[in-house]
């Protein structure tokens, strides 16, 4: 008999404290994208110069890098705006 591991969602503090650790100069605000009442989606807009030249998929591709398990585990939904400053 089998049994399911449900693990914590991550909350937006510790999604952001995770990018903002892996990602060049880089600000993170991420915010409950459906209100308090949802804690499955998250929005999350990032601004790196990591970013400078690269397509919107590589952007979007760093961001998931740096969330890394996480990606498949404690975050369900995550809408994603990325920039550089200059954008």
């Amino acid at each position: 008999m089998g049994f399911a591991v449900t693990l914590p969602d991550m909350t937006p503090e510790e999604v952001e404290a995770r990018i903002e650790a892996k990602l060049e100069d880089c600000e993170a605000t991420v915010e409950k994208a459906r209100g308090e009442h949802d804690d499955d989606h998250l929005r999350a807009t990032v601004v790196s110069p990591a970013f400078e030249g690269r397509s919107l998929v590589d952007q979007h591709q760093l961001v998931y890098d740096a969330l890394g398990d996480a990606m498949t585990t404690e975050i369900h939904a995550l809408e994603l705006t990325t920039r550089t400053r200059d954008s």
